[in-house]
Order: structure tokens, then C-alpha cells, then sequence
């Protein structure tokens, strides 16, 4: 067997993990985002002195935000609920003393500082969660494609070969709904052009992904780099999928309105499960015969497994248009998190019944379980990063401190800010790796995309021992991390188009 067939066996015919490690997992990142804020939040009631040096800053974020990532997916994966519970223990022991030292000072009893935390009003002029849960799924993103390589990233969390829910293949799934979240429609942006001249502008504005798909495509051609070729199809890639999941869904809202994004979601997988019972489709995406057929049966996973991925973007403008809503207050925050969280609960309980009575789970066609999971496991996680909001809120509210960045801020007085408060606060968000990645995210996840190709070309990943697996991820990471961050000292947006 060659090296290349030998890196394509190492991630094919792979079955994934339970949906229980998939949700266990999402719990890491907000437990590390409470970590980051707690620490920053005790060294200003200690020190009263931010923010650091930028380049303490990036060290600071990289150790407690992707060090404990990295680690999760390799060497500590077989003991991810002790870290877990590990760092909830941690967090709790800080947010203990933040409080203990408000109590200290003034004497108010938790349950008045709770009712006054209720009626606060935030700074929403941007919602921290939604941002958060765009730029995890990015970089979890980035860590599984190069990880997936090294024999120290179980084989569980890799993508399974037909049916079965790998972290991989939640976070596919999770990167079209994180662009969902944010477009324009989820946001209500009103465009005063025609419907026609709406979608035209779609259509243009995607050219970036199919230029990198055919980037990717030819080089991945001509340097022979190995290919898990029942992912998408000899030819197909992510990039082709996003850029025609965009499109398609414009044409979509540009035809019905945008609150009844929900209603097709449903009929699109659910017209699209339907077909594959009753027609041979099903046995022809998963049928791993000859591929020499035309150009569709040699891209069969990518061409139909788009079908999914619009229903799932669907669902995802749905879900932003009820976060997006305007809220002041903490209690409605909290209402909507929630909210969020039922809605989660309550689509698990529907894919326990997909998976019973349909079909189990299948990331290769985006099946009706694919989408129902996506959604549900993606609303938890970004009810968990709510979650996690609510917590560092509640403690800058304590001791007025409004200088952690990627966190709302709140409004404890009609004060407005003084110019130097403001001044700091715009530093500390210029010395912050999560807004560095979220200013410039598909150069991160194409930078990503060519340093898994340079490292596989230099390192041989099936052979290499866990440390030095560790070590070689690490670096990729920083590499990633720095160059992002670099960019985003300078304020330079890697956008163009």
C-alpha cells in the first residue's frame, strides 16, 4: 500500500462517536471563555492595569482558549468530563471570589445583587454569543483538519464513512449554520433593489469560494495530496458547497419571506429524506462502485448532500432572525438563551425518533437526521456560549469593569464613558485573538486549508508519536493564531470582494 493510500485508509470507513461526547465536547470552549474573563476580571481587582502587551495578550488567549481545544481532541480525549468538571470547579472557585470581594466592599446580599442583575442593561451592539459560536466552530474547524492526520485524534471523532455523528461532522454542518446566523437576512438588513438584482449580486459576491474550490481542486490534482474521496466526490469540496448553499438560499428568500425560513428547512429535508426512501438515490450516493460515469456520479456525496446543507442554512436564518431581535435587558437575554436551549431539547427528541424510525444519522448524504442533529447540537452550543456570557456579565457587573473584551457590557448608569474608558476598551478588543479571527475568518479557515497541506507534505502524520503530535498542532495553531493576529493589529479585513 502507498503512503497516500495508506493516509486515505487512516480516515475512511470510520463510524463516529455518541451524540453524548458531540454535546460533552461543546461544553469545553464556554467553561475556557469563563476561565479567560475570571482571571482578567480578579488581575483588574487586583492590579487595576489593562490591558497587557499584545504580545502577552495573544499568549494569554492562545494557552486558555486553544491550548485546552487542542488537548481535548488528542492526549486528553479519553478524559474530557474530568477536564470538564475540572475547569467548572475552577470557575466556580473564581467566580466565588469575584463575588466574595464585591461583598466585601459593599455588604449586598446575593439575592438583591441578583434581582438588580436582572434589570441591567446591556451594550448590544453586537450580540458576543453569535460571534463566539462562529469563531469556535472556525477554529475547532481548523484543528480537526489537520488533527484527523495524526493517529493521536481518535478515530471516533473523524467523519464517519456513511452513517454515524463524528465532531467532524457536526462541525461541517455547524460551519454552514454559523454563516447562516449572520447574513443579511438574518440580520433584517432591508435591500432596496429589485429580488432579481438581489440574487445577481449573490451570485457574484461567491466568487471568491468556487475560485478556491478550483484552487484546491487542481492542487490537490496535480500533487497527488490524498483524498477521502466518499466526503465529496472526485471532484467536489467544501468551497463549492458553501458557495452554492449561499446562492440557492438568496434565490429562496428573495421568492418567500424570510419568517418562513423554518418552513422550507422542513420541507426541503423533509422532500429530500422522502426521495431518498422511495427512489434507488439513497443506494446510489453510498454505493462506493465506479466513478467514471459522468461528472455526476463521480461527485454524487457533494452534488446531493447540498440539498441538506440548504435546509440546515434555512433553519439557521430562522434561528438568527429570533436572535437578532432587539433586547436590552439581562432577563430577556436569559429568556431567549433558554428558549435556545429548549428548542435544542426538543430537537433531539425528534432525531431520537429519525434515528429509530428513518434512518440513522448520515453526514455523506445530509439526510433529515444530519439536519435535524446539526441544528439541535448547534443551538446548544450556542446556548452554552449564552450561558457563558451571562456568567462574565454578571461578574463585570460586580466590580464595573467593562474591560474584557467578547463579552457584553453593562449599562450600570446614564453616565457615558469617559474618552480614556473608551480608549481602553478598543484596545483591549484589538489585543483579543477571538475578535482577531472573527475580523478575517475565511482567511482562516483557507489558511488552515494550506497549512494541513504544507504540514502533511512535510510531516509524516500516520507515524508520528502523540507528543510530538501534540507539538506539531500547536504550532499550526500559533502560526494560524499569529498571522491573524498581526493582521488584525494592523486592522487590515482580508475582504475584497
Amino acid at each position: 500500500m502507498s503512503h497516500k493510500e495508506l493516509k486515505e485508509a487512516f480516515v475512511s470507513n470510520l463510524n463516529g462517536t455518541s451524540l453524548g461526547e458531540v454535546s460533552l465536547g461543546s461544553v469545553l470552549a464556554p467553561l475556557c471563555l469563563i476561565s479567560r474573563g475570571l482571571i482578567l476580571v480578579l488581575y483588574f481587582l487586583g492590579k487595576g492595569v489593562l490591558p497587557f502587551t499584545w504580545k502577552i495578550h495573544l499568549l494569554f488567549d492562545f494557552t486558555i482558549l486553544i491550548l485546552p481545544l487542542v488537548l481535548s481532541c488528542t492526549i486528553l480525549s479519553h478524559s474530557l468530563h474530568v477536564v470538564i468538571l475540572s475547569l467548572a470547579a475552577i470557575n466556580t472557585i473564581l467566580l466565588f471570589s469575584v463575588y466574595h470581594r464585591k461583598k466585601h466592599s459593599t455588604g449586598a446580599h446575593l439575592k438583591d445583587v441578583f434581582q438588580n442583575f436582572l434589570q441591567m442593561h446591556l451594550e448590544t451592539k453586537c450580540i458576543p454569543f453569535v460571534t463566539l459560536f462562529r469563531v469556535l466552530v472556525n477554529v475547532k474547524t481548523s484543528i480537526s483538519i489537520l488533527a484527523v492526520d495524526f493517529s493521536v485524534f481518535p478515530r471516533r471523532y473523524a467523519k464517519a464513512e456513511t452513517y454515524g455523528t463524528g465532531v467532524m461532522d457536526f462541525g461541517v454542518g455547524a460551519y454552514i449554520l454559523a454563516n447562516a446566523l449572520v447574513c443579511p437576512e438574518a440580520r433584517r438588513k432591508e435591500s432596496s433593489v429589485s429580488k432579481i438584482s438581489y440574487v445577481t449580486k449573490q451570485l457574484l459576491s461567491v466568487w471568491p469560494l468556487v475560485l478556491l474550490g478550483m484552487v484546491r481542486l487542481i492542487s490537490l490534482k496535480l500533487t497527488g495530496y490524498h483524498e477521502h474521496v466518499t466526503e465529496y466526490g472526485v471532484h467536489w469540496n467544501f468551497f463549492f458547497t458553501l458557495a452554492i448553499v449561499r446562492v440557492v438560499s438568496s434565490v429562496f428568500m428573495a421568492l418567500f419571506p424570510v419568517n418562513w425560513s423554518w418552513v422550507l428547512a422542513l420541507i426541503i429535508s423533509g422532500l429530500y429524506q422522502t426521495t431518498l426512501e422511495m427512489t434507488e438515490l439513497k443506494s446510489f450516493i453510498i454505493h462506493n462502485g465506479d466513478r467514471t460515469g459522468g461528472f455526476l456520479n463521480a461527485n454524487k456525496e457533494g452534488v446531493f448532500s447540498v440539498i441538506g446543507y440548504i435546509a440546515i442554512y434555512m433553519a439557521g436564518v430562522q434561528v438568527g432572525l429570533y436572535v437578532m431581535q432587539s433586547r436590552t435587558l439581562v432577563k430577556d437575554w436569559i429568556k431567549a438563551i433558554c428558549n435556545l436551549l429548549l428548542g435544542s431539547f426538543g430537537l433531539f427528541a425528534i432525531l431520537y425518533v429519525c434515528q429509530n424510525f428513518i434512518e440513522p444519522v448520515s453526514r455523506r448524504m445530509a439526510n433529515l437526521s444530519f439536519c435535524v442533529w446539526t441544528v439541535a447540537q448547534s443551538l446548544f452550543f450556542l446556548s452554552c456560549l449564552g450561558i457563558a456570557d451571562v456568567v462574565l456579565v454578571f461578574s463585570k457587573s460586580l466590580v464595573n469593569c467593562t474591560l474584557i473584551s467578547s463579552s457584553w457590557n453593562p449599562i450600570q448608569n446614564a453616565k457615558p464613558e469617559t474618552l480614556s474608558a473608551e480608549k481602553m476598551k478598543n484596545k483591549m478588543e484589538g489585543f483579543c485573538l477571538i475578535q482577531a479571527v472573527n475580523r478575517n475568518q475565511l482567511l482562516f479557515f483557507l489558511l488552515a486549508n494550506i497549512l494541513t497541506g504544507l504540514t502533511n507534505v512535510i510531516v509524516d502524520t500516520v507515524s508520528c508519536d502523540d507528543l510530538h503530535s501534540v507539538c506539531v498542532l500547536l504550532c499550526y495553531m500559533f502560526m494560524n493564531c499569529f498571522i491573524l493576529f498581526i493582521l488584525h493589529l494592523k486592522e487590515i479585513t482580508a475582504k475584497f470582494w
